[in-house]
């Protein structure tokens, strides 16, 4: 493992704690339980994402690739229900929570990695 995958954890891990304290629909139980949703989030990301896109490649299409955000709030509930601790009290909660996490995580990965590159 790089330093850079595990700044990009830290820096996802530290997106999780924010965004939970921002959305009451979103609970994360403790700075391990964040690091584990990162972990999990990563995989997912890597894995179960990109089956999930070309599956649905028509809907995306359709809606202008619109849909890609439905990806990310079903990648979201996934991973609430895989991580203990990690409570997502429904979908729109998920979308939300996947809008605000992208752009903190950007916001951070703008200011931090930089400097480690």
């Amino acid at each position: 493992m790089t330093l850079t995958m595990i700044i990009q954890i830290l820096i996802l891990t530290f997106a999780v704690i924010l965004t939970s304290y921002l959305l009451p629909g979103i609970t994360v139980k403790s700075f391990w339980t964040a690091v584990l949703v990162a972990i999990v989030l990563g995989l997912l990301n890597a894995f179960v994402k990109p089956l999930m896109i070309f599956l649905t490649i028509p809907f995306t299409l359709v809606t202008f690739g619109l849909f890609l955000l439905v990806i990310n709030a079903l990648i979201i509930l996934l991973a609430g229900a895989l991580v203990k601790g990690f409570e997502v009290k429904g979908f729109w909660w998920a979308l939300a929570f996947s809008i605000i996490l992208s752009l903190i995580e950007y916001l951070l990965e703008y200011l931090i990695l930089p400097s480690f590159a």
